[in-house]
């Protein structure tokens, strides 16, 4: 479903401007002075992939095995020209996403799976630094900072692992880098993009005992995500 979608809106978006001489010599330039303003604003819709980079107290234990599953991003975006090819982006969005853990040394699978589903409220501020635009075609790169709330942490639960209940951090802090390309077409610009999120932090919350089968080797445990979004302005 994931990849109809992006072929349907990636063919719609190619067409309409072949036909207007996207890829001509001459093309008909849209938009010709949105760039120009100080402040646009906008909103995006898109697909993730979150994963968790672990690390471990004794490499002779076994891995905790990470299946990622597709997520679902929606969020706004505010933009302030700094230079005719550097932007601030602020793109606050919400990150719907799941996670399946599956912990070593069990036999029971209720004892050895764990479903971390996540809702993240996500603050990236992010420098845009954009190529000459030729014709309707404008390639950027994207990087910056962001800081993640996690609604579905479990935090505050005092119950652990022993009784089913997965515990992370709920904020945690990190990186971002990416690139997309701006498509400008007669009434808006649309702007598909990839970014990849590394986590700064330890975001695992230990279990009450010291010495619990799920969390007593893990060192660190690290957000790592790709986030594709849409973006219309």
């Amino acid at each position: 479903m994931k990849k109809l979608f992006v072929f349907i809106l990636f063919s719609l978006a190619l067409n309409g401007q072949a036909q207007k001489g996207m890829f001509s010599k001459d093309p008909l330039i849209n938009l010709e002075n949105f760039d120009k303003d100080r402040v646009y604003w906008g909103y995006f819709l898109g697909f993730n992939s979150y994963d968790f980079k672990i690390d471990y107290k004794s490499v002779t234990q076994k891995d905790v095995l990470v299946e990622t599953t597709t997520g679902f991003n929606v969020g706004l975006v505010g933009d302030l020209r700094l230079h005719e090819y550097i932007n601030l982006r602020f793109e606050p969005g919400l990150y719907y996403t799941q996670r399946n853990l599956t912990f070593p040394n069990f036999v029971s699978e209720l004892d050895a799976s764990r479903e971390v589903r996540s809702t993240y409220i996500h603050f990236p501020l992010l420098l845009k630094f954009t190529s000459l635009r030729t014709g309707n075609v404008r390639p950027f790169l994207v990087g910056g900072v962001s800081t993640t709330l996690n609604l579905g942490s479990n935090s505050k639960s005092k119950d652990d692992n022993l009784e089913q209940r997965f515990r992370v951090k709920q904020w945690t802090s990190n990186y971002e880098l990416g690139f997309g390309v701006d498509f400008y077409f007669e009434y808006f610009k649309f702007s598909p993009s990839i970014r990849g999120v590394f986590g700064l932090k330890d975001e695992l919350i230990r279990d009450n005992d010291p010495n619990s089968p799920w969390t007593s080797n893990i060192e660190s445990m690290k957000t790592r995500a790709v986030l594709i979004n849409f973006t219309f302005h």
